[in-house]
C-alpha cells in the first residue's frame, strides 16, 4: 500500500484508468463480435454500415494507448477483408 499522499493519488488514478480501459476493451470486443456475426450470417449491407463504428472504436483505443497502433491497423484490415470477401461472393 502506498504511504505518501502522491502515491495514494497515483494508485487511485491508475485504478480509474484501468477500469475505463477495460470498459472500452469490452465495448469494442462486443462490437467486433456483432460485426463477425453479421458477416457469418451474410448480412453484408448491415456489416458495411457497422464498419465505421468499429473503425472509430479501434482508433480510439489506439489513440489512448489501450492497444498499439499496428494492432489497430491489423484488426481494421482483417475486418475490412472479411466484409469485402463476403460482398464479392454474393
Amino acid at each position: 500500500m502506498p504511504i505518501k499522499k502522491s502515491a495514494k493519488k497515483q494508485l487511485r488514478q491508475s485504478l480509474k484508468r484501468k477500469k475505463n480501459n477495460e470498459l472500452k476493451k469490452k465495448q469494442t470486443k462486443e462490437l467486433l463480435k456483432k460485426l463477425s456475426l453479421l458477416i457469418e450470417q451474410g448480412k453484408t449491407e448491415e456489416a458495411k454500415q457497422m464498419i465505421p463504428q468499429v473503425y472509430q472504436a479501434i482508433d480510439k483505443m489506439a489513440k489512448t494507448g489501450i492497444i498499439k497502433k499496428n494492432t489497430a491497423a491489423r484488426r481494421k484490415s482483417v475486418f475490412a477483408k472479411r466484409v469485402l470477401s463476403k460482398v464479392k461472393n454474393q
